[in-house]
């Protein structure tokens, strides 16, 4: 079934991957199921009383059935995070505040589910037989009770080895999906349940693969970044626009002639991509330059309260106002709590929103409205400000306002009709921010937190397609300033660039670099592998060695592996993710992320 809804993600699928499900399948149904085995196999007659049995028949019929129905979620949700939910992921940590309205939305665009989960409710009650129980008068003896007890012992530490995944010298892991085929049908091999149980109750911690000392590590790869510019600084206004789903994919193909127009002003890389496939990953990346190489997202990891010196902080040292804007419920994302912890003067969501009715029933405010207040906001600020927005109309369920219904173009997946409101939006915010004073001085950035859903060329589906976005640097009062980029860059390479463009005098930890550096490298993390990016070239890395290389940009949909035909690059590219990987973890681990 998740095949079935997933179909368009998954390509020359194999036998393989499926005896590979079977394998965490099994681990996850003795996990699952470890105490009923040990309220059966446990020896005494009390076992055999009706009561008793009827007991366990039905919390064995709701216990499974919950773990199972937790696959219903990833049948849709898997189109927009590209892997298997976790806990976190699954409790909704930090949308506490929408869920409650969300969750009938999502019922009713995804009517369907409910209707299989009845029907498959049903058939599984019915296909759990009743126990024939058969009573003896005969009286055990030691020797049967001992007979007893080692079939116990027996039955018990087979269900103990299903669960461990075998005899293997350690227990299985969600990474180990990989050995069942490609990297890309990860998420086909696990299951919902067995990833469930591996996150519940556990805070996401880190620890260093120590592949180098610290002078090795730092000669290959050192966060630190020092900039000490000869020009004069430039007191100008910075605006970081971040839009939901705003996928490469959605660009240049009709529904965005407002952004598409901006692509020619501005200087616009290519190859952009994303740091993260949540939104939570997104604001951490862009405006800290610390990339979601987790499980969890840094801002509800037990790291989210570590010091971090972002654009935040030393703009404001600089003598800049900062705030950050999102238009749905304050409390969302936790954005609120990151913006404490990141050294924003102020965060305006929808408990601070003021002007036109504008609640779209969901999420929060339109943008379009949103927008608008942003812009105003702006206004009263004292130059130069700092500020960063996160729109959020074009999130599932896509809602657009009744007004404008049939006035974009519905485009060729569920997202492209939001994706044209906010690209209205968008204009119209240029068009109200062209008439403020402070217009001309400022330097705007837009980007995307992720890709969409459901992209339809191949070429995006991969795993490096399905994280390209766009990411432009528009700068009105230099009309010189623009200009296509095809070097790698990604979210975490915003907050350096700023900064050297500004001549900002100053020392900070990025794990990216300025767009103006002659690097070109790219990092995220998905399905608990390392994805890097460097030159022509994409290296999956699974913490400890490279599983598969490919030259991206002439191999487009990664069809031929050259991790054993080109020892060179892999050999250079190994030796580097393994540092980044390495000086990532320890900083996170030892909150090493300032520089003092």
């Amino acid at each position: 079934m998740f095949l079935f809804f997933n179909k368009s993600a998954f390509d020359g699928v194999t036998l393989k991957a499926f005896l590979g499900g079977l394998h965490f399948d099994l681990s996850a149904i003795a996990y699952i199921n470890i105490l009923f085995a040990i309220l059966h196999f446990i020896p005494g007659k009390f076992k055999y009383k009706s009561g008793y049995q009827k007991g366990l028949k039905i919390a064995f019929f709701v216990v499974n059935l919950i773990f199972i129905l937790t696959n219903f979620v990833d049948f849709e949700y898997y189109k927009f995070t590209g892997r298997r939910s976790s806990f976190g992921m699954i409790t909704a940590t930090g949308m506490e505040n929408e869920i409650g309205g969300l969750i009938f939305v999502f019922l009713a665009e995804f009517w369907y589910l409910p209707i299989i989960a009845l029907i498959l409710a049903f058939v599984f009650w019915k296909t759990i037989p009743n126990i024939r129980l058969i009573f003896s008068d005969e009286k055990t003896n030691s020797i049967t009770n001992l007979k007893q007890i080692g079939l116990f012992i027996f039955l018990l530490g087979i269900v103990f080895l299903l669960g461990r995944g075998g005899f293997q010298q350690k227990p299985l892991k969600v990474v180990d999906a990989v050995n069942y085929g490609s990297i890309s049908h990860s998420a086909l091999v696990l299951n919902t349940p067995f990833c469930i149980l591996k996150t519940i109750g556990k805070k996401e911690t880190l620890e260093s693969p120590k592949f180098y000392s610290d002078e090795e590590l730092n000669a290959i790869f050192n966060p630190v970044l020092t900039l000490n510019p000869k020009e004069e600084k430039l007191n100008k206004n910075v605006v970081i626009l971040i839009l939901e789903s705003f996928g490469r994919e959605n660009l240049q193909i009709g529904q965005t002639p407002f952004l598409d127009s901006l692509l020619t002003k501005s200087l616009f890389f290519e190859n952009g991509f994303a740091n993260g496939k949540l939104s939570i990953d997104a604001v951490p990346s862009t405006l800290s330059s610390i990339p979601s190489l987790m499980n969890n997202s840094l801002i509800t990891s037990s790291y989210s309260i570590n010091e971090i010196y972002g654009l935040p902080k030393i703009l404001k040292d600089n003598g800049y106002y900062t705030a950050f804007f999102h238009g749905a419920f304050n409390g969302s994302q936790n954005f609120d709590q990151y913006c404490k912890v990141a050294g924003f003067d102020a965060y305006y969501g929808k408990n601070e929103y003021v002007g036109p009715e504008a609640f779209d029933g969901n999420w929060g405010i339109f943008d379009e409205e949103f927008f608008q207040y942003y812009c105003h906001k702006m206004t009263e600020f004292k130059q130069p400000f700092f500020t960063s927005i996160f729109s959020i109309s074009s999130h599932n369920p896509y809602t657009i306002p009744e007004k404008y219904k049939g006035k974009f173009p519905k485009g060729n997946s569920k997202i492209q009709e939001s994706i044209a409101y906010s690209d209205f939006a968008l204009r119209k915010f240029f068009d109200s921010a062209q008439q403020q004073e402070w217009y001309k001085n400022t330097l705007f950035v837009i980007t995307a937190d992720h890709t969409s859903a459901e992209p339809t060329a191949e070429k995006f589906k991969t795993n490096v397609g399905k994280f390209r976005i766009p990411i432009l640097f528009f700068n009105p009062g230099e009309p010189t300033f623009g200009g296509i980029s095809y070097r790698n860059t990604q979210q975490i390479d915003i907050m350096p660039s700023i900064l050297k463009y500004l001549n900002i005098n100053t020392k900070m930890i990025s794990f990216g670099k300025p767009y103006q550096s002659e690097k070109d490298f790219v990092v995220y993390y998905l399905d608990n592998i390392y994805h890097y990016l460097e030159g022509d070239y994409y290296m999956a890395f699974d913490g400890k060695k490279a599983i598969g290389l490919y030259n991206f940009k002439e191999d487009e949909l990664l069809k031929k592996n050259e991790l054993e035909t080109n020892k060179e690059i892999k050999d250079k590219m190994e030796r580097f993710i393994k540092a980044y990987v390495q000086s990532f973890n320890e900083r996170i681990i030892n909150n090493k992320l300032t520089v003092h």
